[in-house]
């Protein structure tokens, strides 16, 4: 394993997060210093379930606090940032779009001008979304369509990701932009998502619920391929003509919301259990993937994961989750 993130001082937002975790844990076992910026206790959390905390400094607070943000970097003399904090969920931007711009466009714009005003941070990786491309008629997206979200989630991601490009042109800042679509992987605490929704409605023998019509296209990447893609971006920043730059990171497989629930119910072997259709999806975008081509040829990126692979991993992960979650309410 290479040395290079050995005694690396390293921070990372949103760290009890689905991606965040299981970034914490990697970086850990390559031998980083890590910090952890931390807003919400969250017990079940593989950050705390795993022990990674006790292994991690923790810094309470959040991004849209400016100066706890900057004590953080400065106080622990961070060399790397990977920016991973967001309010995530289409639905709760509908609800709350004031709150999701705060996180996901203040809370960006907080940590790249703390980053600027303590010096000294070699990289800074921004964690963006297939979303900040908006509705598109040409698929599959690539680094040069346009950013044009008009949804609450989608135009704060787009906004988030023109503000990280003005702080490496105007001020030289060490930035990458990262774009991946739907995350999945064990330690998604947030089960109205379509792969957590459907595993634990599988477990316990009931129909998923599919709050679109089933046909909207969407780009899954597994949680641990999306970690090795951005210590592999982060590793090679010392190159200046990536820096600015953004990146598809995708397995490039275009899969339907029904057809990942059936794939699912398929390796779980629960194909009679039919899904409702629910058909009420709104302010979301119907057709989206990624091309990964730019990080192929500039990265020398490819995916480890495949579907099946990665789908396989994240059935055992719920299925021993659920039956101790279950056996302690019993115990109780």
């Amino acid at each position: 394993m290479s040395e290079f993130w050995r005694d690396r001082s390293v921070l990372v937002t949103g760290c009890t997060g689905l991606l965040g975790n299981w970034l914490v844990a990697e970086l850990l076992e390559r031998g980083a210093l890590v910090t952890g910026l931390v807003r919400d206790l969250v017990p079940q959390s593989r950050l705390y379930a795993g022990e990674w905390y006790r292994q991690i400094n923790t810094v309470r607070g959040c991004v849209e606090d400016l100066p706890t943000v900057e004590r953080a970097i400065n106080e622990y003399e961070v060399d790397t940032v990977f920016h991973l904090a967001a309010q995530t969920i289409v639905g709760v931007a509908n609800r709350e779009p004031l709150a999701t711009f705060e996180t996901n466009i203040k809370g960006t714009w907080n940590i790249l001008e703390a980053c600027r005003r303590v010096g000294g941070v070699s990289r800074i990786v921004i964690a963006s979304s297939d979303k900040a491309y908006g509705d598109q008629l040409v698929l599959p997206y690539s680094e040069t369509t346009p950013l044009q979200g008009e949804h609450p989630y989608d135009v704060s991601k787009s906004c988030a990701d023109l503000i990280s490009r003005a702080y490496y042109v105007s001020y030289g800042l060490p930035v990458c932009i990262t774009r991946c679509g739907n995350f999945y992987g064990g330690g998604d605490l947030n089960f109205n998502r379509i792969v957590p929704s459907t595993i634990r409605s599988a477990l316990r023998d009931k129909p998923v619920v599919i709050r679109s019509d089933g046909t909207f296209i969407r780009d899954y990447f597994y949680a641990k391929d999306g970690v090795l893609a951005y210590l592999h971006l982060a590793e090679q920043m010392d190159r200046k003509e990536i820096l600015g730059e953004a990146f598809n990171f995708s397995n490039e497989l275009q899969i339907s919301v029904r057809g990942m629930v059936d794939k699912v119910l398929e390796l779980m072997d629960k194909t009679h259990l039919e899904p409702v259709v629910l058909n009420r999806a709104k302010n979301e975008i119907k057709h989206q993937y990624l091309s990964a081509d730019k990080a192929r040829k500039m990265l020398g990126w490819e995916s480890k994961y495949p579907l099946e692979e990665g789908l396989k991993e994240t059935i055992e992960w719920y299925t021993n989750f659920l039956k101790e979650e279950n056996t302690c309410v019993i115990s109780v």
